[in-house]
């Protein structure tokens, strides 16, 4: 295995070294994701070559055994051990019905974030995100595109708020439990993304299916969970969504396509400066209404950092990483997208991934104190041991000895007696 990993580790540095920057950093601004429970040959190799920044995992991803942990720990370790930058290894693990690692297999049971605003006590958060986040951090999964912090403000909203993925109705409620969540996932070097901006709890539709329009629907109030929790320090990274809202944009373009949202909402006017993730780019509201390479070049040049192409959605081709970095590379090449506009993600990804190799050494570190104090207590309880067996054999000898003495005297006795 040593062999192995040293070969993985001496291949992958031959091809990083023999790639140029720009497409190192077209690389990082990609996220795929893998058609099975095991390694892929194809994707270990585009990682190998740093053509991948990300990958997700989603529930075809995941052993199907009722102990799951292990193998899918042996697969994200593959992956991370061949990457020649550290790799973001995603999964959508809300909880509830957006819930990739089931009980079936192994996993902590999870809450939807309805029921837990519902208990409407922090402890249930604390409680349920905990187990969450350090059951992520020991597969070796260090981002969460977690917790959802739309309103619920529609209630026949079929794709949030009838599947219980919002907190609350009330936007303070969303983001004071959103906080503990992601205060919970810090404590294990796990990054969390707030999702879907601008908001897609106004919805009627499910931008998986097609279009949805939130224009006449969507208030200011969906946008105050993210001014909240940014002015509290409490966001690592943001997912767009696909919604349209044309009194945001003025083209009517979805929110993950929109400069007018991404870069004047969430930049300019929220402040945030942090890495901006797309939802999944195969999702229909997208391919229905635009071409694979105008909404990655649209995507782009609104302020998108990583591209999503998860391959788990139903109907949708199947995306490449080699085609989708063609489609980058070209536009870059023709001046389309500047390569100013890539070093900017490339900058924003690679100081988030300088904070994920701190959080992940602290939680080793922590792994560490926790394995030596365990030593320390069974090595105290050992000697603890020891010293009462010591002492239970030094009872019992001090009882032998003074039956033998007492029998010896007996025997003094009978002697005398025999004697006189």
């Amino acid at each position: 295995m040593k062999k192995i990993l040293i070969a993985l580790i001496l291949c992958s540095q031959i091809a990083f070294a023999q790639t140029d920057s720009l497409s190192i950093k077209i690389g990082q601004m990609i996220l795929i994701g893998m058609p099975e429970a095991k390694v892929d040959p194809v994707v270990l190799e585009e990682v190998r070559k740093g053509k991948v920044g990300t990958l997700i995992l989603f529930e075809k991803n995941v052993p199907k055994s009722s102990n799951a942990f292990a193998p899918l720990k042996k697969m994200t370790w593959t992956y991370q051990q061949a990457a020649p930058i550290p790799l973001f290894i995603a999964i959508d693990q809300e909880g509830g019905r957006v819930n990739r690692l089931k009980e079936k297999y192994g996993f902590p049971r999870s809450l939807t974030a309805r029921a837990l605003g519902k208990a409407g006590s922090l402890d249930s958060v604390r409680f349920y995100s905990e187990a969450m986040a350090a059951n992520l951090a020991g597969l070796g999964i260090n981002v969460n595109f977690a917790p959802c912090v739309d309103v619920a403000v529609n209630p026949k909203n079929e794709v949030i708020v009838k599947v219980e993925r919002s907190f609350s109705s009330n936007a303070d409620s969303v983001a004071l439990l959103a906080q503990e969540y992601i205060r919970q996932h810090r404590k294990y070097g796990v990054i969390t993304s707030l999702k879907h901006f601008p908001g897609h709890g106004s919805s009627l539709e499910d931008t998986h299916f097609g279009v949805a329009d939130v224009t006449n629907t969507w208030t200011e109030n969906e946008l105050k969970p993210y001014q909240l929790l940014l002015n509290a320090g409490y966001v690592d990274a943001v997912m767009t969504s696909h919604i349209v809202n044309k009194k945001l944009d003025s083209k009517g373009l979805p929110g993950t396509l929109s400069k007018e949202i991404l870069d004047g909402i969430l930049r300019q006017k929220l402040g945030f400066q942090g890495v901006v993730f797309s939802d999944d780019m195969q999702m229909h509201a997208i391919t229905k209404q635009y071409g694979l390479e105008e909404s990655i070049k649209l995507a782009i040049q609104a302020g998108v950092d990583i591209l999503c192409f998860s391959n788990n959605i139903a109907g949708s081709e199947t995306r490449t990483v080699d085609r989708v970095f063609e489609i980058i590379r070209a536009a870059v090449d023709k001046g389309e997208i500047s390569k100013e506009r890539i070093d900017q993600s490339f900058a924003r990804i690679m100081s988030l991934k300088k904070r994920l190799t701190q959080n992940e050494a602290e939680y080793y570190r922590q792994q560490i104190r926790e394995i030596e104090a365990q030593a320390l207590q069974q090595r105290r309880l050992a000697e603890e041991n020891a010293r009462q067996a010591f002492e239970r054999e030094k009872s019992a000898r001090e009882i032998t000895d003074k039956a033998k003495s007492e029998e010896a005297k007996k025997q003094e006795k009978k002697r005398r007696k025999k004697t006189n």
